[in-house]
């Protein structure tokens, strides 16, 4: 009987990720849409579940992740930025610089800015351990960081190369499946109006707009 329960949750699972992944992709830019190839490419169920564009409600207003890697392995909660040119920064800044030919532009320190994304996810998933729940930041464009990398900030491919040297098992096949439905049932629609509501969310904490 358990062994039924578990394959229709798994199906049940699976057509809801594909519902929300067909959706998903209107909303993807092009970093986005890079990390979620290479992710698919290179981890595969049942070990490992890729989650996209999640919008989640947290008590000062909604977080907007761009991906989670729920696995065996732990739960990466992961921004991407898709960024050409020179990058300055630290893990303690507020801000960090893009030089681009003659260009400067400033951008909120992506660690700070996932560090949100992850408490989100560490309070819906509260019966795992804190440290489970893991923040990553990916440069999947052209970027070169003239600075020294902070720890948890990777290129595309060093991504690839981060997520499979954790191999010390954290949770079970069926811990990782009750975690991917959590999140389903806890995410808003993948729709304008909840991205509307997340930039308006954004604005009445401290007047910014998504990445």
């Amino acid at each position: 009987m358990k062994t039924i329960f578990y394959f229709l949750f798994v199906l049940a699972i699976g057509y809801v990720l594909g519902r929300r992944q067909h959706r998903w992709y209107a909303f993807q830019n092009r970093g986005e849409a890079r990390l979620s190839r290479a992710a698919q490419e290179n981890f595969f169920a049942p070990d490992y579940h890729l989650m996209n564009h999640i919008t989640l409600r947290l008590g000062d207003g909604t977080t907007q992740v761009d991906h989670v890697l729920v696995s065996r392995f732990g739960v990466f909660v992961i921004e991407t930025k898709d960024y050409r040119g020179w990058i300055f920064g630290n893990a303690a800044q507020a801000q960090w610089s893009q030089v681009l030919y003659r260009w400067k532009f400033r951008f909120q320190n992506p660690i700070l800015q996932n560090s949100r994304h992850v408490r989100a996810v560490q309070e819906l998933l509260d019966f795992l351990p804190p440290e489970t729940v893991k923040s990553v930041v990916v440069f999947t464009g052209e970027a070169e960081f003239k600075t020294e990398v902070p720890y948890g900030v990777f290129s595309l491919s060093g991504f690839v190369d981060h997520i499979r040297e954790q191999t010390t098992e954290v949770m079970s096949l069926n811990r990782v499946q009750f975690c991917v439905g959590r999140l389903e049932t806890a995410r808003l629609a993948i729709t304008g109006e909840t991205d509307v509501e997340h930039v308006q969310s954004l604005k009445r904490r401290h007047g910014e707009s998504p990445h």
